[in-house]
């Protein structure tokens, strides 16, 4: 056995433990380490934002883009939101122990289901060390063990986050290893979390690029949660209202241009592009975007630039995006079917029965309605933060919040009933 394999054996067996703790655990507890995490962060602020600068230099020197670097970049507000964070996770239900639904059948037995933890969750991150809080504590919050494995870019940030998040955890009376991290950089210990540390880890959980998340679905022999592309679609309809379409593609595009929920495709009615087309155009370059346009769209304007095949499937990351005139709401489904990726589609329009066929028939994890698709976030959803947005269709979907990460089990009660 490598040192390797032993190690990361030796981290699932640890987790394994602290599960069986962490199931057990009282809602006050788990409230009580977030708030002590919390505390942690915030007293620990000069040491994680100092580590921070030594990753971001690291990144600079490796010639990573500025949206990567912006994901890997924290200051006093990203650290001040990480610990409001774990505050707000203390605020929201604890799903464990809450009955789904409850029956009772004809002979007597009674039936509920009722929400358990999952047990051992690995996540595979890259860049944003602000997922080693939000991770560890959804995880613990819902009853589940984390080992956490950061990308090299956020080694030192990640690795003071994570001893801020363990002290608050042995404050609070619960395992120290209900939140690991894997020490070292190693892409063999990667390799290790997907064959499922010997039976320790229920769950992969990949935040990051196409090639991470990727190589996670291919090779992970446990269940995964991830999405592999964020290509996400604004459709402005022929009747939506212009100022509207404007400011919610600007930001849907260019708010931050790094993170899955970004629109990467505009799919324009032309049926009222002379009206909506130059306007969007504008307002978007005027911005600071690269657009890459069909035809119509180039002729439009001159700063815009010939799109490719490939511009429809591209996860630009940046501040480009893909655009292209439509036949109506059907010719926007249609090429959501065929370039999309299930992520989050949004349309815009006031015309409610447009919108409604654009809910009901876009088969994607996340469907607007005049809403930037930037509001993809387990946060904006009202589940205090997320572990990542998942766009399978089994057990999970959308954003994977608390609920999202417990399972559930039948108890059945009787009074001493036997089957004839």
């Amino acid at each position: 056995m490598s040192e390797i394999t032993q190690m990361m054996n030796e981290l699932g067996q640890n987790a394994r433990a602290a599960a069986g703790d962490l199931a057990k655990a009282t809602t006050q507890q788990k409230n009580a380490a977030l708030k002590a995490m919390a505390v942690e962060i915030r007293n620990n602020a000069p040491k994680i934002l100092k580590a921070n600068i030594i990753d971001v230099a690291a990144g600079r020197q490796r010639g990573l883009r500025d949206s990567f670097i912006d994901r890997l970049l924290l200051d006093d507000e990203r650290v001040e939101a990480m610990a409001k964070g774990l505050e707000d996770i203390a605020l929201l239900p604890d799903p464990v122990g809450s009955i789904m639904s409850e029956w009772q059948q004809p002979n007597g037995l009674k039936f509920a289901r009722v929400r358990v933890p999952i047990g051992v969750i690995g996540i595979i991150y890259e860049s944003r060390p602000n997922v080693t809080a939000d991770a560890g504590a959804l995880c613990m919050k819902s009853g589940n063990a984390a080992i956490l494995r950061g990308g090299s870019d956020s080694i030192n940030s990640s690795s003071e986050i994570i001893k801020a998040l363990q002290t608050g955890l042995v404050a609070a009376n619960l395992p120290k290893n209900a939140i690991q991290m894997v020490p070292t950089t190693d892409r063999a210990a990667v390799g290790a979390m997907l064959n499922g540390l010997d039976g320790a880890i229920d769950l992969i959980v990949p935040r990051g690029g196409k090639g991470l998340v990727g190589r996670v679905q291919a090779e992970a022999r446990v269940p995964v949660f991830s999405h592999l592309e964020g290509i996400c679609h604004i459709y402005i309809d022929r009747d939506a209202d212009l100022e509207m379409a404007k400011t919610v593609t600007v930001n849907a595009k260019m708010r931050r241009t790094g993170i899955c929920g970004a629109a990467e495709t505009v799919l324009i009615d032309k049926a009222a592009a002379d009206n909506n087309l130059k306007p969007v155009i504008d307002a978007l370059i005027d911005a600071g975007c690269t657009i890459h346009g069909d035809a119509v769209v180039m002729a439009t304007d001159e700063r815009v630039v010939a799109a490719s095949d490939e511009d429809w499937v591209t996860e630009y990351l940046s501040a480009d995006v893909s655009m292209k005139l439509v036949d109506g709401v059907d010719g926007a489904m249609a090429h959501i079917a065929e370039f999309g990726s299930q992520h989050t589609d949004s349309i815009i329009t006031e015309n409610v029965e447009t919108a409604n066929r654009f809910l009901d028939e876009v088969d994607s994890a996340i469907v607007m309605h005049n809403t930037s698709t930037q509001f993809a976030d387990g946060g904006e959803f009202g589940f205090g933060a997320e572990i990542g947005i998942a766009t399978g269709k089994m057990h999970a979907r959308g954003p994977v919040g608390l609920e999202q990460l417990t399972t559930f089990k039948y108890q059945v009660r009787s009074n001493g009933q036997t089957r004839p």
